[in-house]
Protein backbone atom coordinates (compact mmCIF):
# COMPACT_ATOMS: atom_id res chain seq x y z
CA UNK A 1 0.00 0.00 0.00
CA UNK A 2 1.36 3.39 -0.98
CA UNK A 3 1.54 6.03 1.73
CA UNK A 4 -0.44 9.23 1.19
CA UNK A 5 1.70 12.24 0.31
CA UNK A 6 2.68 14.42 3.24
CA UNK A 7 0.61 17.58 3.69
CA UNK A 8 2.26 20.91 3.02
CA UNK A 9 3.01 23.01 6.06
CA UNK A 10 4.07 26.59 6.51
CA UNK A 11 7.42 25.36 7.82
CA UNK A 12 8.26 23.78 4.43
CA UNK A 13 10.96 25.52 2.42
CA UNK A 14 9.64 27.68 -0.47
CA UNK A 15 11.26 25.39 -3.05
CA UNK A 16 9.45 22.39 -1.55
CA UNK A 17 6.13 24.24 -1.50
CA UNK A 18 6.61 25.24 -5.15
CA UNK A 19 7.54 21.69 -6.17
CA UNK A 20 4.49 20.21 -4.50
CA UNK A 21 2.14 22.92 -5.68
CA UNK A 22 3.22 22.75 -9.32
CA UNK A 23 2.70 18.98 -9.69
CA UNK A 24 5.37 18.88 -12.38
CA UNK A 25 4.15 21.92 -14.36
CA UNK A 26 6.04 25.20 -14.55
CA UNK A 27 4.46 27.28 -11.78
CA UNK A 28 7.18 29.65 -10.56
CA UNK A 29 5.56 30.88 -7.35
CA UNK A 30 8.56 32.99 -6.34
CA UNK A 31 8.52 34.72 -9.72
CA UNK A 32 4.79 35.34 -9.42
CA UNK A 33 5.54 36.95 -6.08
CA UNK A 34 8.09 39.23 -7.77
CA UNK A 35 5.49 40.29 -10.35
CA UNK A 36 2.92 40.97 -7.61
CA UNK A 37 5.53 42.96 -5.66
CA UNK A 38 6.23 44.94 -8.81
CA UNK A 39 2.52 45.62 -9.20
CA UNK A 40 2.37 46.81 -5.58
CA UNK A 41 5.36 49.07 -6.20
CA UNK A 42 3.66 50.44 -9.33
CA UNK A 43 0.51 51.27 -7.35
CA UNK A 44 2.65 52.87 -4.62
CA UNK A 45 4.62 54.93 -7.13
CA UNK A 46 1.47 56.07 -8.92
CA UNK A 47 -0.12 56.97 -5.58
CA UNK A 48 2.95 58.99 -4.59
CA UNK A 49 2.97 60.73 -7.97
CA UNK A 50 -0.72 61.58 -7.59
CA UNK A 51 -0.01 63.01 -4.16
CA UNK A 52 2.93 65.08 -5.47
CA UNK A 53 0.70 66.43 -8.23
CA UNK A 54 -1.93 67.16 -5.58
CA UNK A 55 -4.40 65.11 -7.61
CA UNK A 56 -7.08 63.91 -5.19
CA UNK A 57 -8.24 60.35 -5.55
CA UNK A 58 -11.93 60.31 -6.45
CA UNK A 59 -14.55 58.90 -4.13
CA UNK A 60 -16.17 57.35 -7.22
CA UNK A 61 -15.40 57.07 -10.93
CA UNK A 62 -18.06 58.58 -13.21
CA UNK A 63 -19.89 55.94 -15.25
CA UNK A 64 -18.75 57.44 -18.55
CA UNK A 65 -15.10 57.30 -17.47
CA UNK A 66 -15.53 53.75 -16.19
CA UNK A 67 -17.09 52.64 -19.49
CA UNK A 68 -14.34 54.34 -21.51
CA UNK A 69 -11.62 52.85 -19.29
CA UNK A 70 -13.22 49.40 -19.54
CA UNK A 71 -13.29 49.37 -23.35
CA UNK A 72 -9.85 50.97 -23.55
CA UNK A 73 -8.43 48.37 -21.15
CA UNK A 74 -10.01 45.57 -23.15
CA UNK A 75 -8.46 46.77 -26.41
CA UNK A 76 -5.05 47.56 -24.91
CA UNK A 77 -4.87 44.14 -23.25
CA UNK A 78 -5.66 42.38 -26.55
CA UNK A 79 -3.14 44.61 -28.34
CA UNK A 80 -0.33 43.73 -25.95
CA UNK A 81 -1.17 40.08 -25.27
CA UNK A 82 -2.45 38.77 -28.59
CA UNK A 83 -1.89 41.08 -31.60
CA UNK A 84 0.65 40.06 -34.22
CA UNK A 85 2.09 43.59 -34.30
CA UNK A 86 3.24 43.37 -30.67
CA UNK A 87 4.78 39.89 -30.97
CA UNK A 88 8.22 41.48 -30.62
CA UNK A 89 7.34 42.35 -27.00
CA UNK A 90 6.33 38.78 -26.20
CA UNK A 91 8.97 36.95 -28.30
CA UNK A 92 11.61 36.72 -25.52
CA UNK A 93 9.03 34.97 -23.34
CA UNK A 94 6.85 33.03 -25.80
CA UNK A 95 7.03 30.88 -28.91
CA UNK A 96 4.68 31.34 -31.86
CA UNK A 97 2.25 28.44 -32.25
CA UNK A 98 -0.29 29.52 -34.87
CA UNK A 99 -2.32 32.43 -36.18
CA UNK A 100 -5.48 33.00 -34.16
CA UNK A 101 -7.28 34.97 -36.86
CA UNK A 102 -7.95 38.68 -37.23
CA UNK A 103 -4.36 39.75 -36.62
CA UNK A 104 -3.93 37.74 -33.42
CA UNK A 105 -1.64 34.84 -32.59
CA UNK A 106 -1.54 31.90 -30.21
CA UNK A 107 1.76 31.50 -28.40
CA UNK A 108 3.31 29.08 -25.95
CA UNK A 109 5.03 30.45 -22.86
CA UNK A 110 8.70 29.40 -22.68
CA UNK A 111 11.48 29.47 -20.12
CA UNK A 112 11.59 28.90 -16.42
CA UNK A 113 11.25 31.08 -13.35
CA UNK A 114 10.82 34.79 -13.92
CA UNK A 115 11.01 34.42 -17.71
CA UNK A 116 8.08 31.99 -17.62
CA UNK A 117 6.07 34.17 -15.22
CA UNK A 118 6.57 37.24 -17.43
CA UNK A 119 5.57 35.17 -20.45
CA UNK A 120 2.32 34.16 -18.76
CA UNK A 121 1.66 37.77 -17.72
CA UNK A 122 2.40 39.43 -21.06
CA UNK A 123 0.57 36.87 -23.21
CA UNK A 124 -2.60 36.73 -21.10
CA UNK A 125 -5.09 39.54 -21.83
CA UNK A 126 -6.84 38.86 -18.51
CA UNK A 127 -3.57 39.07 -16.55
CA UNK A 128 -2.25 42.25 -18.13
CA UNK A 129 -5.66 43.97 -18.06
CA UNK A 130 -5.37 44.58 -14.30
CA UNK A 131 -2.10 46.47 -14.83
CA UNK A 132 -3.49 48.44 -17.77
CA UNK A 133 -6.65 49.35 -15.85
CA UNK A 134 -4.54 50.48 -12.89
CA UNK A 135 -2.41 52.76 -15.04
CA UNK A 136 -5.55 54.02 -16.79
CA UNK A 137 -7.34 54.77 -13.52
CA UNK A 138 -4.37 56.71 -12.18
CA UNK A 139 -4.13 58.41 -15.57
CA UNK A 140 -7.72 59.62 -15.15
CA UNK A 141 -6.73 61.08 -11.78
CA UNK A 142 -3.50 62.80 -12.89
CA UNK A 143 -3.88 63.36 -16.63
CA UNK A 144 -7.62 63.08 -17.33
CA UNK A 145 -7.67 64.71 -20.77
CA UNK A 146 -4.78 62.68 -22.18
CA UNK A 147 -6.11 59.46 -20.62
CA UNK A 148 -9.60 60.01 -22.00
CA UNK A 149 -8.11 60.65 -25.43
CA UNK A 150 -6.00 57.47 -25.30
CA UNK A 151 -8.96 55.42 -24.07
CA UNK A 152 -11.16 56.98 -26.77
CA UNK A 153 -8.70 55.87 -29.45
CA UNK A 154 -8.65 52.34 -28.04
CA UNK A 155 -12.46 52.31 -27.71
CA UNK A 156 -12.82 53.48 -31.32
CA UNK A 157 -10.51 50.67 -32.41
CA UNK A 158 -12.66 48.19 -30.46
CA UNK A 159 -15.79 49.53 -32.11
CA UNK A 160 -14.14 49.28 -35.50
CA UNK A 161 -13.16 45.68 -34.78
CA UNK A 162 -16.76 44.85 -33.90
CA UNK A 163 -17.99 46.46 -37.12
CA UNK A 164 -15.37 44.58 -39.16
CA UNK A 165 -16.56 41.27 -37.67
CA UNK A 166 -20.21 42.20 -38.27
CA UNK A 167 -19.42 43.14 -41.88
CA UNK A 168 -17.60 39.84 -42.45
CA UNK A 169 -20.56 37.89 -41.03
CA UNK A 170 -22.97 39.76 -43.29
CA UNK A 171 -20.72 38.99 -46.28
CA UNK A 172 -20.71 35.29 -45.31
CA UNK A 173 -24.50 35.29 -44.91
CA UNK A 174 -24.91 36.69 -48.45
CA UNK A 175 -22.76 33.90 -49.90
Amino acid sequence: MTAAPREQTLSDRPSEIERRYSAGAERPLGSYMILMGTYGALVGALSALARLRRAPLPTRVPAADLALLTVGTYRASRLIAKDSITAFLRAPFTRFEEPAGSGEVNEEVIGRGLRHAIGEWISCPFCIAVWIATVGAFGLVMFPRATRLACSILAAASGSDALQFAHARLQDADS
